[in-house]
């Protein structure tokens, strides 16, 4: 079996693997949802998610040992993750083959020659990096002080790292988009914010290799870029062995790297296509330890100046991003983390944007964010309470447990819910919910409502009501005609029918020896009835003027109770801008955020 077959079956391997973690990345007790798949291998394969998280937390999340693998056949091997391991590769080159597969041979090798611009992918890695690594280039007693959160680590190489790119893109719009027609994961259809344009950008860096064959691997992947740094280690390499070369240059024309192999091949830029071994009328490419007789460029063509201003820049942008006050003083009160998220700082130096706990969470409540937590924190989680099928269940743990960097660290059951060895510390706190009283039916409009209430899942409930009797204002005021010890006739037809026998609403007679309040059992445009047990023991009398009165159970909310999961945001009837809503104030995660009382 020729190498190429045996790469190509790799491909179509791993991407099927991928996409079928990614579909059992769904919450149930099938079995094929969420039971004890492996649905991170890709992201703890990734070096460059551990590296980076390694860097921004200086500790080594367990799960990304498996990193340490490809490092090391990177090093034995060369880029093989690309052609052999990667998903987004396989698809790139899928879609590369369907756009050069009309092209003549010139042709071919002209859109496979090597462009100084590939060193692009090297300045977005250093850029990223350096990012990583802000506490590094500062001295590490400014911690101390107030300008901390400034000067922290932010960790940005899930924006354009292929794999967190991919696991973003197929969570968040290619499944949702199938699932209702073709694949029926889950039971309402999921939305996401933003997602157009996580759409856009996956559409984009796959249509640009009809152009340019692997566009995204050659130009852009910082991932690419890291393995290409330790290719220069490789022991295994592509290369040219002894013999006469005719310089016909066909073992460009299939070259996925665009890396030369017909001269002095640039080994960063290999990625072990395996098909100029192919190619080659004459039989002179190989793949063995041996150095290529025609010369060897090991080193990125990138000069230094430019991965200077890449530190630099990463200097200079991050702080100025923290100078929003997004991390510090001006933090956003509506951007609300999943339970067991890290304080702000610390989970930015995490969160790599890979959607896995979007996917996962059982009612959709996990979204993107767009700007509300500023361009640094774009694409991580936030809980959208309207979006989804319900609040945050208090019996769900899931979305910490497959988060692959503990951005979002596992939580047990009891530990959210305060129970056992937690009783003491109490349940974990998202936010508080807060009663808009120009909006809430009860206190502005005196309607009836207890939705909020009925629905707080908390025992006892966070949500408790107080009794209270408003006055219905009519267009004239209503006055007897005629009664009885039970009914009344008003001299005019002015009232709805059957509007106040709902049995919250209550008439008094004034100017009478009886005011107390009667409960209304029914109603016609000119006439109210009370129940027989509630008669009047005189009937009112004729001109005496009648009030409506509703009754209302106003919402208040208990902050000592509130875990801020947002059931009662979900449920409540006002379905534009919710009359309760959660903000983030007296999240668990950040004592800064406490009520002042």
């Amino acid at each position: 079996m020729k190498i190429v077959t045996t790469r190509r079956i790799a491909q179509i391997f791993f991407l099927v693997l991928f996409l079928w973690f990614s579909i059992a990345s769904t919450l149930g007790e099938k079995w094929w949802q969420l039971r004890g798949w492996p649905v991170n291998l890709f992201l703890q394969l990734d070096p460059l998610v551990g590296l980076g998280t390694f860097i921004t937390t200086r500790t080594f999340y367990s799960g990304l040992i498996w990193s340490i693998v490809t490092i090391v056949l990177t090093i034995i091997l060369g880029r093989f993750f690309f052609c052999f391991l990667c998903p987004f590769g396989a698809i790139h080159q899928f879609v590369g083959f369907l756009g050069k597969r009309k092209k003549t041979k010139p042709q071919k090798s002209r859109v496979n020659a090597y462009h100084k611009a590939q060193s692009i992918k090297y300045i977005i890695l250093t850029f990223l990096l350096s990012a990583a690594a802000i506490d590094f280039l500062f001295d590490s007693d400014i911690h101390s002080n107030i300008h901390s959160d400034i000067l922290s680590s932010s960790l940005q190489i899930g924006l354009l790292d292929p794999i967190p790119l991919l696991h973003r893109s197929v969570n968040l719009v290619l499944l949702p988009l199938m699932d209702e027609p073709v694949l029926n994961l889950s039971p309402h259809q999921r939305y996401y914010e933003t997602s157009w344009i996580i759409g856009s950008i996956f559409l984009a860096a796959v249509i640009l290799n009809l152009v340019i064959p692997r566009f995204y691997c050659r130009y852009i992947c910082p991932l690419g870029a890291l393995l290409g740094v330790l290719s220069r280690f490789s022991l295994w390499r592509i290369g040219q062995r002894k013999g006469k070369c005719t310089d016909c240059k066909l073992c460009e024309t299939d070259c996925e790297g665009a890396c030369e192999p017909g001269g002095a091949i640039r080994i960063s830029e290999c990625v072990l296509c395996m098909n100029c071994l192919h190619t080659c009328p004459d039989d002179l490419v190989g793949f063995s330890t041996k150095v290529s007789v025609s010369g060897e460029t090991v080193s990125p063509d990138i000069e230094r100046r430019e991965l200077i201003a890449a530190v630099i820049s990463s200097a200079v942008l991050i702080p100025s991003l923290r100078l929003s006050g997004h991390t510090g003083p001006n933090w956003n009160p509506n951007l609300i983390r999943p339970p067991g998220s890290l304080d702000e700082s610390a989970f930015l130096s995490r969160c790599i944007k890979c959607g896995q706990c979007m996917r996962v969470c059982p009612t959709n409540i996990i979204q993107p964010t767009g700007l509300q937590a500023g361009i640094e924190g774009i694409w991580t989680p936030t809980l959208n309470f309207r979006i989804g099928t319900s609040g945050c269940q208090l019996n769900c743990i899931a979305c910490g447990n497959v988060c692959p960097t503990a951005a979002i660290r596992p939580i047990s059951l009891d530990e959210k819910l305060g129970k056992k060895k937690y009783t003491e510390k109490g349940p974990i706190k998202i936010g508080t919910a807060f009663v808009d009283r120009n909006r809430c039916l009860p206190w502005a409009m005196n309607k009836p409502c207890i939705v909020c209430q009925e629905n707080c899942p908390v025992s006892p409930k966070a949500i408790y009501t107080k009794e209270s009797f408003e006055r219905i204002r009519t267009d004239e005021d209503l006055r007897v005609e005629s009664a009885d010890t039970n009914q009344v006739f008003l001299e005019n037809d002015i009232l709805k029918p059957n509007k106040f026998g709902t049995g919250d609403y209550f008439i008094k007679i004034l100017n009478s020896h009886d005011t107390s309040l009667r409960l209304v059992s029914s109603n016609t445009a000119n006439s109210i009835s009370i129940p027989e047990r509630l008669s009047w023991q005189q009937s009112p009398q004729s001109g005496n003027r009648i009030d409506i009165f509703v009754r209302v159970q106003k919402p208040f909310v208990d902050p000592e109770k509130c875990i801020g999961c947002g059931v009662c945001e979900h449920e409540c009837p006002i379905t534009g801008k919710r009359a309760i809503r959660v903000s983030r104030e007296n999240e668990s995660r950040n004592k800064r955020h406490k009520f002042v009382l």
